[in-house]
């Protein structure tokens, strides 16, 4: 009888020991389940992506101190707004692109509307074309005169993020024509910023167009300051 009794703890305890094992292999399992997450779901980024990524989080440091300090920043003219540090996705080399620009002929005249209400006219000059998981992109470039007489290119946008993640109006990218028409341009959504009117009402800006929207989510550059 005793020796009965031995044998099914015996068993008992083998029974449990195999439980044990099993409860860890789910933990181990588990846990690196959600390093796996964390870590950027197994992107392996290049060290030349690497000093990318660096270089983008050095610039949105050097950008928060200008923004913060500034005398002409929306933090700090007009109605004052009590900054924070602006509010970014990740830096991602996925969205980094490159183009010719094309003109468009003939360049169209049009009407853009600023935030306050107030038209304001622009020439839809060209685009710029990429590529985006075999998805053909435009971007359109316009040129504006301003108030000095002065010439300037401008890039706007919206896209699926817009009005969720990021700004409702849309957002902006800068743009420098160069006069050589076989220039390659770099468009680098990492750097897609706000305009000031994200920040503080006193500002207007222009609104995209409906030709402006980009049929993707753009999950790069600036997120929405206000939450």
């Amino acid at each position: 009888m005793i020796k009965s009794n031995r044998t099914q703890m015996t068993q008992i305890k083998l029974i449990n020991a195999d439980r044990s094992a099993r409860f860890r292999v789910i933990i181990l399992a588990h846990f690196l389940l959600l390093a796996f997450i964390i870590t950027g779901c197994g992107k392996n980024y290049t060290p030349e992506q690497k000093s990318y990524i660096d270089g983008i989080e050095k610039y949105r440091s050097a950008k928060n101190l200008e923004m913060k300090n500034d005398p002409y920043s929306p933090f700090n003219k007009k109605t004052k707004v009590q900054f924070h540090d602006l509010k970014y996705f990740d830096p991602d080399p996925e969205f980094v692109f490159t183009s010719k620009l094309t003109e468009y002929n003939p360049k169209e005249e049009i009407t853009v509307y600023g935030t306050k209400g107030e038209p304001r006219s622009a020439v839809r000059y060209g685009y710029l074309n990429f590529v985006y998981k075999n998805q053909s992109i435009k971007l359109n470039v316009y040129k504006s005169s301003s108030g000095a007489g002065g010439i300037y290119y401008s890039i706007w946008f919206t896209d699926k993020t817009t009005n969720n993640e990021t700004y409702g109006v849309g957002r902006y990218l800068e743009f420098e024509k160069s006069d050589d028409p076989e220039n390659i341009y770099k468009i680098d959504f990492n750097l897609a910023f706000n305009p000031y009117c994200a920040y503080s009402p006193d500002y207007s800006c222009a609104i995209p167009t409906k030709e402006d929207f980009i049929p993707i989510e753009i999950r790069a550059g600036e997120k929405k300051f206000h939450d």
